[in-house]
């Protein structure tokens, strides 16, 4: 089973939120996931962005790679980019 670490989507229309879920690779969009690592803003002032690190770098050493996006969330959430596997697709 391939598992990345991507984004889904929440919020109302025209407003998205998005949450950083780690999920099977071949689950929708807004399906099925494994485990909710953090949540992303973008609509804020702050961009507010908040993930589990400590829960991240656990998917990180089972071989859960993040999609291109999730990975520049990772980086700017202060985990260290060498820490951070290469983009999964």
């Amino acid at each position: 089973m391939a598992v990345h670490i991507r984004l889904r989507r929440a919020g109302k229309t025209k407003a998205p939120t998005y949450r950083v879920v780690v999920a099977d690779s071949r689950s929708p969009r807004n399906g099925k996931f494994l485990e909710n690592i953090g949540h992303y803003d973008p609509r804020s002032e702050a961009g507010d962005l908040v993930i589990d690190g400590d829960r991240a770098r656990h998917w990180f050493r089972n071989g859960a790679r993040p999609t291109a996006t999730a990975r520049s969330l990772l980086v700017r959430s202060g985990i260290p980019d060498a820490e951070v596997p290469p983009v999964a697709r």
